[in-house]
């Protein structure tokens, strides 16, 4: 019988490529959006073409109401949630003096909140069979901070902070929970800097280079898998170097 994972935030870039991954690795997989359904649809007809079992859901995660209703749905169509992957995230660029309520409350909302509403719903049926695997995607911001990105930095520290404590909390019953962070990594994100500003960037990191999607989401699969039944409360950074 397959294992089930649910994949946040995964109609594209790092999401996408963490589905395609899992699918591989022979995953029956949720797909989760919120607004970009065409690009969540599109991915799903593309693996479902190649014979992989996926479905994709809409779900704004920093919404309690509406991830309970996602994880029955999963559920009810794939079955019990073996894998949950916290990947749905938002940037936040700009003077942390400048920042308003409203851009607070949605980056903690979607990065941190969205993270600690996934694993409280998915955790009672984790308990029940005595497995599981969460796997956080924070960032190499959430180690050890950026300059204009106080904000999203902050939200993906708690996201390491929130990962070693449930480790702790419940490895007696089986389940590992751990965490990816990521450092520069060429996706959409990334457009909002010029290819002088990339080049810049690429200059500090050991490597020499961005990494790409399909590199994290190795990562992923690495805590995902039945190889990680030992390792707990860990943080692995992708980062070429960087840190």
């Amino acid at each position: 019988m397959r294992r089930v994972a649910l994949v946040t935030g995964a109609a594209k870039g790092i999401g996408a490529a963490i589905v395609k991954k899992l699918c591989e690795d022979g995953f029956s997989v949720a797909v989760n959006y919120n607004k970009s359904e065409q690009r969540a649809l599109a991915l799903c007809s593309e693996l479902a073409s190649e014979g992989f079992s996926v479905f994709s859901v809409k779900c704004d995660v920093s919404s309690s109401a509406e991830v309970k209703n996602m994880i029955s749905l999963v559920e009810e169509k794939l079955g019990r949630i073996d894998v949950l992957v916290n990947n749905a995230g938002v940037s936040l660029w700009g003077l942390f003096d400048e920042t308003n309520d409203e851009e607070w409350k949605n980056t903690l909302g979607i990065n941190l909140t969205g993270t600690f509403n996934c694993c409280r719903e998915v955790l009672p049926g984790m308990l029940r069979s005595k497995y599981g695997r969460i796997v956080n995607i924070s960032s190499v911001w959430g180690q050890v901070g950026a300059s204009c990105e106080a904000v999203y930095s902050a939200s993906k520290a708690g996201v390491i902070g929130l990962t070693k404590a449930l480790a702790k909390e419940y490895a007696p019953s089986g389940i590992t929970v751990n965490c990816v962070s990521p450092g520069v990594i060429n996706t959409d994100m990334m457009n909002r800097f010029s290819e002088e500003e990339k080049t810049a960037v690429c200059a500090d990191i050991p490597m020499g280079r961005m990494g790409e999607a399909e590199e994290v989401a190795n990562a992923v699969a690495f805590f995902a898998s039945e190889k990680c039944s030992f390792i707990t409360g860990q943080i692995l950074g992708v980062n070429g170097g960087a840190v």
